[in-house]
Order: structure tokens, then sequence, then C-alpha cells
């Protein structure tokens, strides 16, 4: 990776977290009473943002409340696996290490809500080696949009003139992505991107492969 910023999403790509994230509609649709969950939620509901996923649910199943207060529901379920149980995929810490040791600064975009996020990358003590989090729910849109990519690139350059560096184009950006639908929009919107395995997306493995300008395996034995 020879790039001076980089963009990296955060669950699949740097956490091992999409176990828990494809059990949340399940487990959630079982509460209220939605048992079997239905084949094709979890497809329609991937690109979309916590709040978009609620306004969803209470359209589709005439839930009472808010997308708000559903949203706030499901996060909370999230919340204590953020805090207590997920872990950084084996080679990420390093591989950090070494991306910041060359002077590049990073930043995560993901669709996971920015305190649950802080409060997962700080425990796993590599909040710092971020210059910032960015949720899409901050702008509105999941990642079927360039729209987070975007604003990070935004914050990318509001540091690079600070620093009196020159200022980004999204061509000077790698995006590091583990979804097919996320990388196709990152790509389409410019940037550089960089597929990353991760076993519960491995289905479309060779077709993230197509999109990708770069692969990443296995962060244990990912050339910086």
């Amino acid at each position: 990776m020879n790039k001076k910023y980089a963009i990296f999403d955060m669950d699949g790509t740097l956490i091992d977290s999409m176990s828990y994230w494809n059990r949340l509609a399940e487990d959630y649709l079982s509460a209220k009473g939605i048992s079997p969950m239905p084949a094709e939620i979890p497809e329609i509901i991937k690109p979309m943002t916590m709040t978009e996923s609620a306004a969803y649910f209470i359209k589709r199943f005439g839930f009472i409340g808010t997308p708000d207060s559903i949203a706030a529901e499901m996060n909370a379920v999230m919340d204590e696996h953020y805090r207590k149980d997920i872990e950084l995929k084996s080679g990420v810490r390093k591989y950090l290490e070494q991306l910041k040791s060359k002077g590049v600064t990073m930043c995560v975009a993901s669709a996971t809500a920015a305190p649950l996020m802080t409060a997962c990358l700080s425990r796993l003590n590599v909040i710092d080696d971020f210059a910032f989090v960015l949720s899409c729910e901050e702008v509105g849109t999941g990642k079927d949009s360039p729209d987070v990519y975007l604003e990070a690139m935004k914050r990318l350059s509001a540091i690079s003139k600070v620093q009196d560096k020159t200022q980004p184009e999204s061509s000077d950006i790698a995006v590091y992505e583990d979804a097919l639908f996320a990388a196709k929009t990152a790509k389409k919107a410019g940037f550089y991107v960089i597929g990353v395995f991760d076993e519960n997306n491995k289905a479309k493995w060779e077709r993230l492969k197509n999109v990708s300008d770069e692969l990443i395996e296995d962060f244990l034995y990912a050339k910086v």
C-alpha cells in the first residue's frame, strides 16, 4: 500500500464482529415475535445504516416506535459485544503500527454508530492510530452511497491543510473494505480499494477480488 491516506471499514475489516451482526437482526426480530426471520432480510438491510434498518422494520412489520428508538434498542444489544467480546482480526495491530510508522494518516468509516466504534477501538487500544472515526449515521446514508467516503476525504483534506501537505484526491486514498457492495461504491467514487477477506463474506470473495486494486487475505501476512 503506497498511499498516504487510508479509510478503514471496521466490522469484518478491522474486527471480528460480523457473526454478531449477522445474528442481530434475527435475534431482534425473534424478540419482537417475528420468527423465523424472512430469508431475504440480511441482504436487504446490509447496505443500510442502523436507523435505515429500523425504519424498514417499522414499515414492514408495523413495529411501534421511531427509527431512532428502535435503532437505539438494536445498538444496545451490540453495545455489550463491542465493550466486552469483539476482538481485532489477527495481524491488524501490527499492520496499523506499520502504516503509522510510514506516516499514513488513517481514519475509520463505518455503518456502526460512532460511540460503539470509539468504545470498541479504545478497548482494543488502537483508537489513537486513527485521526477520527466517522459513522454513516452522521452523513445519513449507508455505503451504497459514497457520502461517508467523501466526508472522510473532506476531513482528511482538512488535516492535510493544517499540516501543510498536499490535499488528497480520492485516488490518493486507500479504502479498506470486506463488503462487495461497499467496495464497489468506493471504487466508483475513484478511491483505491483494498479488499479484505472475511470468513463471513467468503461467498463474495471472488467478486471482491475483481473490484479491488489490492487484496488482503490475512493481515498477518499483508505487506505494507
